[in-house]
């Protein structure tokens, strides 16, 4: 087993993430859980957080309040090479539209993963797939924020034809930071029993039943889980990690299964705290490169 403590610095501030990835001799940083929007809909959102509603629970100022190109522009300066631009709706009749700017984003936008997502309505397996053939290579869909089933009988195909195309989906299916009737474990565990061969990417650990997240991850080989927010002071607030399950989150991240995310720009805190948080777990520099980068290289094939 290689040495578990890390061989550099974590970055105290943005200007010091190119330092953090060369240091592990890392061609950049692959974050698979970014929000980019269109400009009305990302206002609203930001107003939702600015007022603390009632799914945020919390005060949450917007760190990175820009433009998209100033937005896009930063995670150029910190080495984030790919990226999603993930977008969700929270009622039906939103996703097509979301679909056609978020992959037309994504086509002007070198390092930006053509992305999309859905919502249970009776349309949703046709504009999946055209959104499919548009080159879609991520999908986000937001339980929480959608009040929704993921086993919705309008979604059956739509879960069939990821599954199928072998396409990864990023599912915000934990409590946190507002727990809904659709969230948790189980209704996630329910739609991979349908679905065992989901290419699926559980947001924020699954805070915070993580324990619980982790198992489905060993148990389904498509399975993985991403870092957002997660091992900042932020988020530790609220939902801490078990430290009894760092072991079992060493093994998972070595064998490709933990991708790192971040959330941005809709954090309230630098983009560096999440890899500073990430780098004082101290589960190693192989464990860094494979969650940094590595993982989500094999997954999407980069170069």
């Amino acid at each position: 087993m290689t040495d578990p403590a890390p061989q550099q610095s974590p970055p105290a501030a943005d200007e010091q993430v190119p330092e953090f990835w060369r240091a592990l001799g890392l061609p950049g940083l692959a974050d698979v859980h970014v929000h980019f929007l269109p400009p009305r809909l990302l206002r609203r959102v930001w107003e939702y957080f600015d007022a603390a509603g009632p799914l945020v629970g919390t005060e949450w100022p917007i760190r990175y309040r820009w433009s998209d190109a100033d937005r896009v522009a930063h995670l150029r300066r910190l080495g984030v090479r790919a990226f999603g631009a993930l977008a969700y709706p929270h009622r039906p009749g939103m996703a097509a539209e979301l679909n056609r700017w978020t992959l037309e984003f994504a086509r002007t936008t070198p390092g930006c993963l053509p992305s999309a997502t859905f919502f249970p309505e009776p349309d949703a397996p046709g504009y999946v797939e055209a959104a499919l053939i548009g080159g879609a290579r991520l999908f986000k869909v937001h339980v929480q924020v959608g009040g929704f089933s993921p086993t919705d009988p309008d979604l059956d195909r739509v879960w069939g034809m990821l599954t199928d195309a072998g396409v990864p989906v990023v599912v915000h299916a934990g409590h946190a930071p507002v727990g809904t009737t659709h969230t948790g474990p189980e209704p996630f565990a329910a739609l991979l029993a349908r679905h065992p061969r989901l290419t699926a990417v559980v947001a924020h650990l699954g805070a915070p039943d993580y324990r619980a997240f982790l198992d489905l991850a060993e148990a389904y080989e498509r399975v993985r889980l991403d870092t957002t927010m997660a091992f900042t002071p932020f988020f530790d607030r609220f939902v801490p990690f078990p430290a009894d399950e760092l072991p079992r989150l060493r093994e998972l991240g070595l064998a490709g299964k933990v991708l790192l995310g971040s959330d941005f720009p809709n954090i309230p805190y630098p983009y560096a705290d999440q890899l500073t948080g990430l780098a004082r777990l101290d589960l190693g520099d192989d464990w860094l490169r494979a969650v940094c980068w590595d993982s989500a290289a094999a997954l999407f094939d980069l170069s």
